[in-house]
């Protein structure tokens, strides 16, 4: 997949373009259903399949007291786009400049500098421009004017009820991977930076890297057992969330992960957690002694925990 950051990368002879459009935060159920689409659309129009989104949540600018947590950072996002088989995605910077551009000016946009489009695919209820100035009925509007289709696909439903990101987060908060991984299409992950942090669990003899997941969606607080990809190597980990009631003074929300059997430097890397159960609660213990031995007792159950494969059993 050609990641592009402006459409003048785009190469010449990619010139027709069939264009699914959205935020796509978890590419969950329904976003991959629009970009089906879009790319049903492209091999039927011997056409690029093109993905246009964003590098943050609209509401980062247009409503910043509003930014719901996210599901998935920008990397995760663009593996699942890229995964679904599409061949462009143009990550646009959603900035002040842009937000102030009018649903019929981006349209207009999208057509002069992709080149000719053959069909627009976006969610039933999609709205996007300045003050939500574009929706469905102005993209078949325009389409008609500047020859291209439009998709305005319905929302997927499961279990009776739309599959949404908003569903998903609940799901997320509520320590569900189950319902997640089921509106999402595949299990829950999160991923971050690994970030430098006061080495406590190093002294503990547990090192942990400590994951920046700022402005994401969390699983409650408690430990969990997940699975780690380093590089093609898979390896189970014991994952603290929360706060470190154990330690004086803490009051941060941490993600710190202990990985199984790896010895390696980790900071700057992203790591990718897949959750597959959660052994207990976050506690607060009489000393740093008796939380060491009770990290011990975590390993010991996640190494025989079935649902986080990866590393020795």
């Amino acid at each position: 997949m050609q990641l592009l950051r402006h459409p003048n990368e785009l190469p010449p002879r990619r010139r027709r373009i069939c264009a699914g459009i959205g935020v796509f935060d978890g590419v969950h159920l329904g976003h991959q259903q629009v970009i089906r689409q879009t790319i049903a659309d492209a091999r039927r129009h011997e056409a690029t399949a093109l993905v246009v989104t964003f590098d943050r949540h609209p509401n980062a600018i247009v409503a910043p007291g509003r930014i719901p947590p996210l599901i998935q950072s920008v990397p995760q996002k663009l593996r699942a786009v890229e995964g679904l088989g599409v061949d462009v995605t143009w990550l646009i910077a959603f900035d002040e400049k842009f937000s102030q551009q009018s649903g019929e000016e981006f349209v207009r946009r999208l057509a002069t500098e992709l080149g000719p489009l053959v069909s627009v695919c976006v969610g039933s209820e999609f709205t996007f421009g300045h003050k939500r100035s574009g929706n469905v009925a102005l993209l078949k509007q325009l389409g008609g004017e500047l020859g291209f289709s439009v998709h305005g696909l319905a929302a997927v439903a499961l279990d009776g009820q739309v599959v949404s990101s908003t569903r998903i987060r609940e799901a997320i908060r509520a320590g569900d991977f189950d319902a997640a991984g089921q509106m999402l299409g595949r299990p829950y992950a999160l991923d971050g930076r690994v970030m430098k942090g006061d080495q406590l669990g190093r002294r503990l003899g547990f090192p942990t890297a400590n994951l920046d997941v700022t402005g994401r969606v969390l699983p409650p607080n408690g430990v969990y057992v997940a699975r780690v990809l380093i590089g093609e190597q898979p390896y189970r980990a014991v994952v603290n969330i929360g706060v470190r009631p154990t330690i004086a003074g803490a009051a941060e929300l941490r993600v710190e992960a202990h990985l199984l059997d790896f010895e390696g430097d980790l900071y700057g890397h992203d790591l990718e957690l897949t959750f597959a159960s959660r052994l207990r609660g976050e506690q607060k213990f009489p000393s740093l002694d008796a939380l060491a031995d009770q990290i011990r007792c975590d390993i010991a159950v996640a190494r025989r925990e079935p649902g986080a494969q990866g590393g020795p059993p």
